[in-house]
């Protein structure tokens, strides 16, 4: 006879939670002496489960923040009550986070971006308030031996692999739209499916996505790409019309057909690449969110510079300009930092640029080019560059490769003769100014542009060489005499 999926839980639950943070024990005794409930809550139960609890926990209790502080004054190595207002206080001890949350409900309205937060007086209703069932289940701490609580049989869910809410998914997503989004997420981190229910409400409730900020959309997005399986959960957004909201560049892709037809439309193209681009990011040490960004958009241009070529098949000049440009404004829209805005930009204009040397025909010149125009992004350019091959023929794919794999091996050589990250005129602005005998101007910036393409162009002059090079310029383009 097998054992009840209950007992296995609790049993999985309270071992991994006592051996990774057996100070979860202790903070139930404390709050059983001040006379207040807690349980461990939501995602920590669940992957204390599935074996997977790292070192943020989530608590819910019967406590006041005022009544929580006072019980970990004194004992934590730090304290936050910027949630207090919420109801949540959040302490550190050593590499351990917790956040201790008075029971709550919480609301929007129609036209609200921000919740209406009540405090509530039982785990039953905490529990019933959060997003999904596999979320939905608490371990209490302050009883004789830790209870299992699990009034939405999360835990059948969990064994299932479904996503699924405690209560209508409608009236869950009219609470909290983000948690559309948040479906899509936990199915790309932990491989699940959503129930029925789930995606006819988010295909349904679409629109309310509107009334969240663009900063919570983004974390949640954040959250969903950086996921071990990010397809699962764009394709759960684009299916359901979500990912028309919140980033509808992506389905827009759907309606366009490769210009090689070896792909059935681009977006497909554009989920293997990104996955393929997931597959080689070790070498920029691990998860990176801007080159899965990039290539997630990198081909965001197509629809919009899509062309006929006579006598059949269609193609996308000029593509990557336009792109870029698209990709700005959307990552500025969902208001990531500028430094992703500006490095996602720059690879999508960058992508196709390897492919106009694609035959092997790389002089120095285009190389130093290469490399000065990657910035500090040549590793990334590298890896989209190679995941944006998805063709299906494997002589053509072996041939790209081996190309690449010659550039990059040329780029090793001259990084090693020239020093090509620190690619740098012969003569500085300073000797520049000296020489002609001016002062600081826009001249000045034109004459060191000039002596930059030279060396781009030629490799190192040497500074005799760089003045002949300077003067002669300057004859005609100095003052008119």
């Amino acid at each position: 006879m097998s054992a009840d999926p209950r007992t296995i839980a609790i049993d999985l639950a309270t071992q991994n939670l006592l051996a990774k943070a057996p100070l979860a024990m202790e903070l139930g005794r404390k709050f059983a002496a001040a006379g207040h409930t807690l349980a461990l809550v939501g995602g920590p139960v669940r992957d204390a489960i599935l074996g997977r609890l790292g070192n943020d926990l989530d608590f819910t209790t019967s406590a006041r923040p005022d009544a929580t502080k006072k019980i970990l004054n004194n004992w934590a190595d730090a304290i936050w009550d910027t949630g207090a207002q919420f109801g949540t206080i959040a302490a550190k001890f050593g590499e351990l986070t917790v956040e201790i949350t008075t029971y709550r409900s919480e609301v929007y309205d129609a036209n609200s971006r921000k919740p209406d937060v009540d405090f509530g007086d039982s785990i039953e209703g905490d529990l019933k308030r959060r997003d999904f069932t596999i979320n939905a289940m608490a371990l209490e701490l302050t009883t004789p031996e830790p209870l299992f609580i699990d009034l939405f049989d999360g835990i059948n869910d969990l064994v299932k692999k479904i996503i699924r809410t405690p209560g209508a998914a409608t009236d869950s997503f009219s609470d909290d739209p983000l948690r559309m989004m948040r479906a899509a997420r936990f199915a790309a981190q932990l491989n699940f499916t959503l129930d029925s229910e789930v995606t006819d409400a988010i295909i349904l409730m679409q629109d309310r996505i509107s009334i969240i900020s663009a900063e919570r959309v983004r974390d949640e997005f954040t959250k969903l790409i950086m996921s071990d399986n990010p397809r699962i959960g764009l394709t759960v957004l684009v299916e359901t019309g979500l990912a028309a909201k919140v980033l509808p560049e992506l389905p827009q892709l759907k309606l366009e057909i490769d210009e090689h037809h070896h792909h059935k439309d681009v977006y497909e193209h554009t989920l293997t690449v990104l996955e393929q681009a997931i597959a080689l990011e070790d070498r920029l040490g691990g998860p990176n969110l801007t080159i899965r960004l990039a290539a997630l958009l990198h081909d965001i241009g197509k629809p919009k510079t899509r062309a006929h070529i006579a006598g059949g098949g269609v193609s996308f000049h000029h593509h990557e300009v336009v792109g870029s440009r698209m990709t700005k404004e959307r990552l500025r829209a969902l208001r990531f930092s500028n430094e992703i805005v500006k490095d996602v930009a720059l690879l999508v204009f960058l992508h196709l640029r390897f492919h106009g040397y694609a035959s092997g025909e790389w002089t120095d010149s285009a190389v130093r080019r290469y490399v000065r125009d990657a910035e500090d992004l040549l590793t990334h350019l590298h890896i989209l560059t190679r995941a944006d091959c998805t063709t299906r023929n494997k002589r053509k794919a072996d041939a790209l490769a081996a190309t690449y794999d010659s550039l990059e091996v040329r780029i090793a050589e001259l990084m090693e003769e020239e020093e090509l990250g620190k690619i740098r005129p012969d003569l500085d602005g300073m000797a520049i100014m000296e020489i002609l005998g001016i002062s600081p101007s826009p001249k000045v910036g034109k004459a060191y542009q000039y002596l930059l393409d030279l060396r781009m162009e030629r490799g190192p002059l040497g500074t005799d060489a760089a003045t002949a090079e300077l003067l002669s310029w300057w004859e005609v383009n100095g003052p008119k005499k």
